[in-house]
């Protein structure tokens, strides 16, 4: 896998809004892009406070009919606890989901695809892109 996506280029495909997401998304070849389970937890939250549950879901069901969600595996907790002991140590933390996001990536040595660049470039060695 090339690209692993965050919760907010997944919410981008599923409103296809904006266009430039999803025409991007066009062009990867099939079993390059792929979401990590704890970005599936955070689409599940969302539907479930969501006033518009089953349209929600609808759209999640069809996203995921393509687009593979990966097991966090049991090494990238070695990705994780690096990570965190480095930006705390700096005082530049950053969310515990993105945290875990950060260290999947890492350790499946590919390219998160996200819009919230800001809090991902601190973690160090993790290649980012914004598709926005």
């Amino acid at each position: 896998m090339r690209w692993m996506l965050d919760t907010d280029i997944c919410i981008y495909i599923m409103k296809r809004h904006p266009p430039g997401v999803q025409a991007r998304l066009r062009r990867v070849a099939i079993g390059e892009v792929g979401l990590s389970a704890i970005v599936l937890a955070e689409l599940r939250f969302g539907i479930r406070k969501s006033q518009r549950r089953e349209e929600n879901a609808a759209a999640l069901a069809d996203f995921l009919a393509y687009c593979p969600v990966l097991d966090w595996p049991q090494a990238a907790s070695d990705n994780y606890t690096e990570i965190r002991h480095e930006l705390e140590t700096q005082g530049t933390p950053i969310g515990s989901n993105d945290l875990l996001i950060a260290a999947h990536a890492l350790h499946l040595n590919c390219t998160l695809v996200t819009n919230n660049v800001r809090e991902f470039q601190r973690v160090r060695g993790l290649s980012i892109e914004s598709w926005v």
